[in-house]
């Protein structure tokens, strides 16, 4: 492939000379904002909307009602006494209502016991942490599921062997062997679990994914061990904690006594009592409480998930009393040096605007001027520079604070993003759609994550916001210094070379296919170190995508045989298609469907796109004609019904509760409630006043909807700002799909009207990237919304911008407007 060179976006056009030394002066900056929003209307109506939304979270925060919980939880026993406590006494609103019993025995010691019957109590010491009702299991011990023994030949912190009934099993963690031999294939098995299966049989132990094994049922398959008259996930033993460990479960039906014999002794799982000697903290029901003893006094500190409550008055047994403490909205954690940092990148910003105050009017009418308008080194060329920095620098500190369990106050997280959002106003550049409407739905959503986090009972749902507040300054700060650094990079002349662009593109994908792996290997469907790479793979694959599909427009200049036809197709393809296939495999674990609709929807825009700018009419008319049968299929289904999809076992559960949802009201008691929040905000909000009443106020019913924070945030907003509230956010979804469209379409005609290859592959790969880009987004839309009004069955996929999903915001939505508002320059400047 020919080594050739890229130019980088913005215009290389000298700019005006000023004196070494000339400065801002402060009272210029009413005049530069003056003069901005006389010049460009679109920057104006963009600032009054951004001012309005933050005004309105300001104002929720004002209005947020004073709530209280417990410092700390003080519970006082006698030797030999001992107490129950639960949901109310721990102030743990995920725990049972009789969760663990704490005991002090005559020797001054404190033992504790799990008493729930679904959940866990984990003990965190400085070694590691146990799980109560779970233990390691040794070589020459016994262990018995009701009246069923087994015999443990060996045991170590990788494979188990043990025997019964003349057979011999083995379990590695991830596959179970009777007699040397993996099990068939459950009847029930999904695809996801099948290949699942296949890869563990075929991987090394370390690249093999965990997958528990379970003991009940009548029926011997996959990693199911059957045992007659026992319910089917009655004991489990997984990987944890180092090793492999045997676990009292949770079936649906009876429970089975789960016993340990070994050593002379006997123990029950589901009564294990543990000593709280060199325990630094418990979870309990998802809220941590560090621990500290004094005798016969244990005391609690509670964190992350507490109840909140109206008044510091509450009924506690004799033997548990608390220390109340106001909730903090306006100062905490490291508020104060995330303070400073803003008020730095604000002064940054302001010298900026300043330095347009003085600029001629004929320059430009955008807040971004003042960088353009300096010249490169100048003084406002290091401001912006400060600005975009400090952001990053804020976000990041507010991002590991709130980690490690200081969080910044919710105040200061409003400013932090606010900050954020007026420096992707004043980076360089023109005002465009795109940047105006994600500026506008960035605000709506952090609105909407303020109000449920202030209207939730727990003081755990504020994080959401905190945590999309930070995300948004790294975004924006990362995205500030590369738009910057393009510009300097620009006015130098510097250009990259195809090769170097082809290795970072390759680098790029290997990062993350590794976190993808990481993911698979370490994480969950929530993901792998409270991040998603899910997202970075979206970024990656589009970025990949668009690369191929831009080389492929120049077939004309390359080989003419068929064969080497053959070959370079390979060469172009194979990294798309590669990388495509190894997202899919990864999403296949996370036993979801909704990602395949998300790439389904993707790959038709970006064929779409590629037939539009190939002017092949055919294809273009075979995919609007195969995205009409699809939209035909889904109301043909709604409307009448099929029991094909349940026969064949496709998620058949989702596809009941979608048809008809009154007839299973426990399954999908996630749409029933999203449909009720809907109803009663109607087109006015719950309060008639499009939730300006209800500001800062309780939440009501709409915050029991499962995972409203994500999957159903429209149900909130809708509840809380009614349809008329919904259409304005369409209004904006819409605009900034838009923007992205109009971005692409001059992308397009700037390749194709270029005199050179290097011009017209920048064109067609910014071209392919935003429509790939709003292909992602749009999808996000649709399958949001469908889940929401019940058009789709239930399908688990954030809406963009407005839930409270960080790595999204972080690793997609910020990369995106920031390279839509790179190729806007782009395109002005060739």
């Amino acid at each position: 492939m020919m080594a050739i060179s890229l130019r980088l976006p913005f215009s290389t056009k000298p700019a005006a000379r000023r004196p070494a030394f000339d400065r801002p002066r402060l009272g210029d900056i009413p005049a530069a904002i003056a003069r901005a929003a006389a010049v460009n209307g679109a920057l104006a109506v963009t600032l009054a909307l951004l001012a309005g939304l933050c005004a309105l979270q300001a104002l929720a925060l004002l209005r947020a009602p004073a709530a209280w919980l417990p410092a700390a939880i003080n519970v006082k026993l006698a030797p030999g006494e001992a107490v129950a406590l639960g949901r109310h006494e721990l102030a743990a609103p995920q725990a049972d209502r009789d969760h663990l019993s704490l005991r002090r025995d005559a020797q001054d010691g404190w033992t504790v016991r799990n008493l729930s019957m679904t959940r866990q109590v984990v003990l965190l010491r400085d070694g590691g942490d146990q799980r109560l009702g779970s233990t390691p299991l040794a070589g020459g011990q016994r262990f018995q599921i009701d009246g069923a023994l087994f015999d443990v030949r060996a045991a170590d912190s990788g494979n188990i062997a043990f025997a019964r009934d003349g057979h011999e099993w083995r379990y590695d963690g991830a596959v179970l062997y009777r007699d040397g031999h993996q099990q068939a294939n459950c009847p029930e098995s999904h695809l996801a679990s099948k290949v699942l299966s296949l890869w563990n049989r075929a991987m090394p132990g370390v690249l093999t994914i965990s997958r528990p094994l379970s003991f009940g049922g009548n029926l011997h398959c996959d990693n199911r061990l059957g045992l007659a008259q026992v319910t089917p996930g009655a004991a489990l033993i997984a990987r944890g904690n180092g090793g492999l460990q045997l676990t009292a479960g949770n079936p649906d039906g009876d429970r089975a006594a789960v016993l340990v014999h070994g050593a002379g002794s006997q123990v029950d799982l589901r009564k294990q009592e543990a000593s709280l000697a060199g325990v630094k903290a418990i979870v309990v029901g998802h809220t941590r409480f560090q621990l500290e003893t004094d005798g016969g006094q244990l005391t609690l500190h509670p964190s992350r998930h507490v109840s909140l409550f109206n008044a510091p008055d509450l009924k506690l047994p004799e033997h548990v009393s608390w220390q109340w403490q106001r909730r903090a909205l306006w100062s905490g954690g490291q508020s104060s040096a995330i303070w400073t940092g803003i008020a730095i990148s604000l002064a940054c910003m302001a010298a900026a605007l300043a330095l347009a105050a003085r600029r001629p009017r004929g320059a430009g009418g955008n807040l971004g001027g003042a960088v353009r308008a300096a010249r490169i080194g100048g003084f406002g060329e290091v401001s912006m520079l400060l600005a975009a920095g400090g952001v990053l620098v804020c976000g990041v500190v507010a991002l590991v604070s709130q980690r490690v369990g200081y969080a910044p106050s919710a105040a200061c997280s409003m400013a932090l993003a606010a900050c954020a959002l007026v420096l992707w106003l004043a980076l360089p550049g023109r005002l465009t759609l795109v940047t105006a409407a994600g500026v506008v739905l960035l605000a709506a959503g952090l609105l909407s994550q303020l109000e449920l986090g202030l209207g939730a009972p727990e003081s755990s749902w504020l994080r959401y916001y905190q945590k999309s507040a930070a995300m948004l300054a790294v975004g924006a700060g990362l995205g500030g210094l590369l738009r910057l650094w393009t510009q300097h990079q620009a006015a130098r002349g510097a250009h990259l070379q195809q090769r170097s662009i082809e290795w970072l593109l390759a680098l790029f994908a290997a990062v993350a296919l590794a976190a993808l792996a990481a993911q698979v290997l370490w994480g969950d469907e929530q993901g792998v170190f409270d991040l998603q790479p899910v997202e970075l793979a979206k970024l990656a694959l589009t970025a990949l995508t668009a690369h191929c599909l831009a080389l492929r427009f120049n077939w004309h200049a390359g080989p003419h045989t068929l064969s080497e036809h053959g070959a370079r197709w390979l060469q172009l393809i194979a990294p798309a298609l590669l990388f495509l296939a190894l997202l899919g495999l990864s999403l296949v674990q996370v036993d979801d469907f909704s990602p395949l609709i998300l790439l389904l929807i993707w790959s038709t825009i970006v064929a779409f796109s590629y037939a539009l700018a190939a002017r092949n009419r055919k294809l273009a008319g075979a995919l609007i004609a195969t995205a009409l049968t699809a939209a035909g299929a889904i109301v043909y289904l709604r409307c009448t019904g099929t029991d094909d999809l349940i026969r064949w076992g496709f998620y058949a559960d989702r596809f009941l509760v979608w048809l008809n949802p009154a007839e299973h009201p426990h399954t999908g008691q996630q749409l029933l409630l999203g449909a009720r929040a809907i109803a009663d905000g109607g087109w006015m909000g719950a309060d008639h006043w499009l939730g300006l009443r209800s500001l800062g106020m309780a939440a009501g019913g709409a915050v029991q909807i499962p995972a409203v924070q994500d999957d159903f945030a429209a149900s909130f907003f809708l509840n809380r700002h009614g349809l008329a509230g919904g259409l304005l956010l369409w209004a904006a979804q819409a605009a900034f799909l838009a923007g992205l469209a109009l971005t692409a379409a001059r992308a397009y005609q700037a390749g194709a009207s270029a005199r050179d290859f290097r011009h017209a592959w920048s064109g067609r790969f910014r071209y392919f990237a935003l429509c790939g880009g709003g292909a992602f987004v749009l999808g996000h839309f649709l399958l949001s919304w469908g889940t929401n009004l019940a058009i789709f069955p239930i399908m688990g996929q954030p809406m963009s911008f407005l839930s409270a999903g960080g790595s999204h915001l972080l690793f997609f939505l910020c990369p995106l407007l920031a390279f839509s508002a790179i190729s806007a320059q782009s395109s002005e400047g060739e």
